[in-house]
């Protein structure tokens, strides 16, 4: 996947001794774990102290879903680290259709936020159905499933795209660095997801929670390695006058906002999505303690801007978590407004506090709304036909919402927060429609 890269595999014992108990980074770019625990250990804290120490991304499946009865596992669960959820693959009975395309999401196969300290996890879902070598001989082939073990390669695969593209152009390469450069690389990923269907952050309710910066299963949405790539040539633009798409890695001072300015050519229909992405702080020595008192919580907000009256300027929309070290914002742009401004600030800026300032990650980028009229809103089986099928799971979900109505179960079409008569009524109007790709004849 990466022309340029040679891989390190490192026995899980020796790996803890020889780079997490001393703190010392490995001779890498990126680390992928494709396993994880329910809980946090000595050596998971050392993960997200060596990611922020070393600037270094690490990459780690967040589980397998309430199927497997997996909570957010840990490593991918930290703070630091760029937990990642599975896309599950559509299920036609053909295995080249279904090797080519996936559907969304699903908190039965990839797990489910958030975490007991109820944080956002996970950051992003990839696909992870692949052809993978038997287990009978040498010489077969089989499917691998849609298992998080699989999706998070894809994920790191596409960070280490990002590191070859950087280490070619010096201008890039601040995402490089030991000083926040993960920061910045888990920003891009974010901002450059693919929002599937049904994303909305928290659980599927009509509040935009602002408070709540992430789906809880679909994270910020699926890697997209083409926006990701994108948004990381667009270029580094300081605060102050920049391009409608980005990244920045930098420092933000109490009291004193960093505020980038740009402006687009037509809002109409446009969306515009935003990561901001800060390391928590943990000791430096076993247990690798997380030293609470010099974290940060930073504030992301995007403003449309009127040039000749700023009584006109809007707050458009702001993330706020006050237990997340990442704020997320999608919003749809205003057609009468031409120019945005995005600000990071302290959220608790003129409280007395030790840390000063923070360093931070953050990514932007204008773009079109995904997935709107997706045949995988009504097609809940993925099957690439609407039919009886999914209205059996529809009418499950809806008497689970009856019961249940903060549970992340998907139905609502409309998007009004409930599962009813509106929704049936949808599904409906869409009976017999087909997706371009199922086997037989597409009508759609």
């Amino acid at each position: 996947m990466v022309p340029a890269a040679e891989g390190h595999i490192y026995e899980y014992c020796h790996f803890g001794e020889q780079y997490l108990f001393t703190q010392n980074a490995p001779p890498v770019d990126v680390i992928t774990a494709s396993f994880g625990f329910q809980f946090e250990n000595w050596w998971t804290r050392a993960v997200e102290s060596l990611a922020a120490r070393a600037g270094l991304p690490v990459v780690a499946s967040v589980g397998n879903g309430t199927n497997a009865s997996d909570p957010p596992l840990y490593p991918g669960a930290g703070s630091n680290v760029i937990g990642v959820g599975v896309v599950s693959s559509v299920k036609t009975g053909d295995p080249t259709t279904d090797l080519m395309h996936f559907a969304l999401a699903y908190p039965d196969q990839s797990t489910l936020g958030p975490t007991a300290d109820s944080r956002c996890k996970p950051d992003i879902v990839a696909p992870g159905n692949f052809i993978v070598a038997g287990a009978a001989d040498d010489r077969s082939y089989t499917t691998s499933g849609d298992w998080s073990s699989f999706a998070t390669p894809v994920v790191a695969g596409v960070v280490g795209l990002l590191v070859q593209t950087a280490r070619m152009d010096e201008t890039l390469s601040p995402i490089l660095s030991p000083n926040g450069g993960n920061c910045a690389v888990k920003a891009i990923l974010m901002s450059s997801a693919t929002k599937l269907p049904f994303w909305r952050k928290g659980r599927l309710t009509t509040e935009d929670d602002h408070e709540v910066p992430l789906d809880f299963v679909q994270g910020a949405g699926m890697v997209n390695a083409m926006g990701a790539h994108q948004i990381l040539t667009a270029g580094r633009f300081g605060p102050g006058n920049a391009s409608a798409t980005g990244w920045d890695l930098n420092r933000v001072e109490r009291d004193l906002p960093q505020v980038y300015r740009f402006a687009v050519d037509e809002s109409a229909g446009k969306m515009f999505t935003a990561t901001l992405t800060w390391n928590r702080h943990y000791a430096e020595t076993y247990p690798f303690e997380r030293i609470a008192g010099t974290d940060t919580d930073l504030r992301l907000e995007v403003w449309a801007i009127d040039p000749e009256d700023s009584g006109n300027d809007l707050l458009l929309d702001y993330s706020d978590s006050k237990v997340d070290n990442v704020e997320h914002i999608h919003v749809q742009m205003l057609p009468e407004y031409r120019v945005y401004e995005l600000v990071v600030s302290h959220a608790d800026a003129g409280a007395q506090a030790t840390i000063r300032s923070e360093r931070y990650g953050l990514a932007w980028t204008v773009g079109q709304r995904s997935h709107a009229d997706s045949i995988l809103w009504y097609d809940l089986n993925a099957d690439g036909v609407v039919d009886e099928a999914d209205l059996v799971i529809f009418l499950a979900n809806r008497s689970l919402w009856l019961t249940s109505p903060d549970a992340y179960l998907i139905g609502d079409f409309n998007g009004d927060g409930v599962i009813d008569r509106a929704d049936l009524e949808s599904l409906f109007a869409n009976q017999s429609r087909r997706a371009d790709w199922h086997v037989g004849t597409a009508t759609n």
